[in-house]
């Protein structure tokens, strides 16, 4: 769970290539898109024709609808669209566990890694019978979050660009507040809290302990080459065959003023528990020597 543009695709990448492991991408688009994945190759149009032939039911549902009424965080805020939300969601239930499902057996894999961020998604996939889920709340600074999504529109274009900064700090709030709510309210045992920012600090730990997290003995993979395999939907980095993960600290972000003033979760954030935490070098301990 979590907002867009906040390091979902990298690590789903990273936790796809461990043993029993499978990154799908953001599998909310596989109705939304017929079931065809965003980018073409032999090997993911076979996957996910045969992911395909093994979901029944889904063509009444294929299209844009559910997502907008059932997924996204903004449905709960479209009150003349609730009694289609009620209409659509057992008929989605079954979908999204014939689904997911459908990919384990494909990939030959015991742990699906799904990017869809909405925590409404979440919400309901906890509750199909066939399906163990764990959380993973994924944060990132929120000025970085901000600026990702406005990064390519011109700095002549002011009132799109602040149009834009208002709408992306309005989604924000209103994901970050959900997401809470629904990790708050899952079992313990199964969510952890992650900060992108911590993930490329020390991506082997956290990677490690979100392993540990799901009972998985897979030993870390190599981050320097890691494969992409077939994920349906993400960022357009996914769009290669092979990438790597470094240890980095993150840059400075463009400061939104708006953003600063929204920003109420860092204090709630910091109480999430259980939460990944990075390996800190020696120096930057409090009473650490060089």
């Amino acid at each position: 769970m979590g907002a867009g543009h906040s390091g979902s695709s990298i690590l789903g990448v990273a936790l796809g290539n461990c043993a029993d492991f499978f990154y799908a991408g953001e599998v909310e688009e596989w109705l939304a898109k017929s079931g065809n994945a965003r980018w073409g190759g032999t090997e993911r149009t076979a996957f996910w024709s045969e992911v395909r032939e093994q979901v029944h039911g889904a063509d009444e549902l294929v299209g844009a609808d559910v997502n907008r009424w059932v997924e996204r965080s903004s449905a709960l805020l479209r009150f003349d669209k609730w009694p289609a939300r009620a209409r659509l969601r057992p008929r989605y239930g079954r979908v999204a566990e014939e689904l997911l499902l459908a990919i384990a057996r494909a990939a030959h894999a015991g742990h699906v890694v799904d990017t869809s961020h909405f925590p409404l998604r979440a919400r309901e996939l906890r509750q199909l019978p066939g399906i163990d889920l764990y959380i993973l709340l994924l944060v990132r600074d929120p000025q970085a979050v901000v600026e990702s999504n406005v990064r390519n529109i011109s700095e002549h274009e002011v009132a799109e660009r602040r149009f834009r900064i208002l709408t992306m700090n309005g989604n924000l709030w209103l994901t970050y507040l959900l997401s809470v709510i629904v990790f708050l309210t899952h079992p313990r045992e199964r969510r952890l809290f992650v900060r992108h920012e911590e993930f490329i600090a020390d991506p082997e730990g956290i990677l490690r302990q979100i392993l540990d997290k799901v009972g998985s003995r897979a030993p870390v993979p190599d981050l320097g080459s890691l494969q992409i395999h077939a994920p349906i939907q993400g960022n357009r980095l996914l769009g290669s065959d092979v990438i790597a993960v470094k240890r980095s600290t993150p840059g400075t972000p463009r400061w939104s003023l708006l953003t600063a003033l929204l920003d109420v979760w860092r204090p709630v954030f910091a109480r999430l528990r259980p939460a990944a935490t990075a390996a800190r070098p020696p120096s930057s301990r409090p009473g650490g020597g060089a």
